[in-house]
């Protein structure tokens, strides 16, 4: 096996809780509470209900919850169904140099594994750590490698491999194996594509989950792989800053349900309504100036969740309407709103080439709003919040994560989930949090 391989396997089974820094044990509890919030809304989404039935009739089992439907299937049928709800209202978190989102990937897959052995909550948070570490790197690797953009559930498929690897207690040899398959069995996903025409299938989150974790059983009862990409030479800078450097604390996180490409021109309009007490029936046109990427996102009306995700002009036409962009403004069932509808027909978008250079590394827009009695509203060059430059920080999760929850959970049930996953790593076992988590009316 290529000894790059081998270091991966070694980090994955070798990191203790203890050998974290604080600030990486606080971004394992931090992703935690967000992702969960992420699952508690997006378990509202259709999507989230199709699977979760799909998940009952065709992997039966009692080996993890399908969370907040109040039932149990076999491990890869409840990661499939968690890894959807993850990712159902694009507001969880990402990895701007990949262009994709690791979390919904490795947490629904660790959480599920954790469940199914009865692990501890430090066990479980190392195990996280781990699955983030390999998903990210394997997700540098990837775009190298491979021409086309691919969708997170790709290479995100070896983070959850690893993840549930280490739950599980695989040795070296297994956990190569793992990766490999994992890797060989990856939904190869033309992202672009989905964002020409909106649809479930996304970023190909869940199929990754699954496939992780799928590997990582194979490889434990004697599945054999090929090498991943981890151990070739070229990548070896990669493998070798394991345990050196953490790459989950360089992550951003979404305050905004819609495509991360779109929440910059979210920000500006916010910023706009606020600053300037718009009433959106004074705006005659919108116009935004962003990356070239971005002006593939949907002008047109969205007839499901999906297409107001994959939107530039439902959401801002929301943000601006609403003040927010969240379960209700995306929801299926809120999208014939009006207003909002009125005035995402006035919203244009403009590649700009400056914008453009910047991209992926920073994601940008120039936000102009003209008034029907001629004036002209302009935002200037405005980031994404949640970047490592504008962080929502501990404060603005937690308050993410409420309103998120509000939507399911009653204020005494947000506390308790709070309280849970900020003392993680003092539980035996993960049922506490699983049991607030199976259904509202379990508390």
């Amino acid at each position: 096996m290529l000894k790059g391989n081998k270091i991966v396997s070694s980090f994955i089974r070798g990191l203790t809780w203890e050998s974290l820094p604080p600030a990486v044990q606080q971004q394992a509890k931090l992703c935690s509470l967000d992702l969960l919030g992420a699952i508690i809304a997006g378990s509202l989404a259709r999507g989230s209900k199709v699977l979760a039935g799909q998940a009952l009739e065709h992997w039966p089992g009692d080996a993890a919850t399908l969370l907040l439907f109040n039932a149990r299937a076999a491990l890869p049928g409840a990661v499939l169904a968690n890894a959807f709800s993850a990712n159902a209202l694009d507001i969880d978190d990402g990895y701007r140099p990949i262009k994709g989102h690791p979390g919904a990937i490795v947490f629904p897959a660790v959480l599920a594994a954790a469940e199914k052995k009865g692990a501890s909550g430090k066990e479980f948070l190392t195990a996280l750590v781990v699955a983030y570490e390999v998903a990210i790197r394997a997700g540098i690797a990837w775009h190298d490698y491979h021409a086309e953009y691919h969708g997170s559930g790709s290479w995100g498929s070896l983070g959850a491999a690893a993840g549930v690897a280490r739950i599980l207690g695989l040795q070296e040899r297994e956990i190569i194996h793992a990766l490999g398959t994992a890797e060989y069995h990856a939904p190869i996903m033309p992202m672009m594509r989905c964002i020409d025409y909106p649809a479930m299938t996304k970023d190909g989150i869940a199929w990754g989950a699954m496939v992780g974790t799928v590997s990582a059983l194979l490889a434990g009862a004697g599945y054999t792989g090929i090498p991943s990409l981890l151990g070739m030479d070229e990548y070896r800078h990669l493998v070798d800053s394991l345990g050196r450097e953490y790459l989950i604390l360089n992550l951003y996180f979404k305050p905004y349900a819609c495509c991360r490409w779109a929440q910059p021109a979210v920000t500006a309009a916010l910023e706009l309504r606020e600053k300037h007490r718009l009433d959106p029936s004074d705006i005659e046109r919108i116009i935004v100036r962003t990356f070239e990427a971005a002006t593939r996102l949907w002008l047109k009306p969205p007839a499901n969740t999906e297409e107001a995700q994959y939107n530039m002009a439902y959401p801002v036409a929301a943000a601006l309407v609403a003040g927010e962009v969240g379960p209700r403004q995306v929801l299926d069932e809120h999208l014939q709103n009006g207003e909002i509808l009125a005035l995402a027909e006035r919203v244009v978008s403009v590649k700009d080439e400056w914008l453009d250079r910047q991209f992926p590394e920073k994601c940008l827009c120039q936000l102009k709003i003209v008034l029907k009695d001629g004036r002209e509203l302009s935002s200037g060059v405005v980031g994404a919040i949640g970047d490592l430059d504008n962080p929502l920080g501990v404060e603005g999760i937690e308050q993410k994560f409420t309103w998120l929850a509000a939507h399911v959970y009653s204020e005494a049930g947000i506390a308790k989930i709070k309280k849970l996953v900020w003392e993680l790593d003092k539980l035996d076992d993960l049922r506490p949090l699983i049991d607030v988590l199976r259904s509202p009316e379990s508390i």
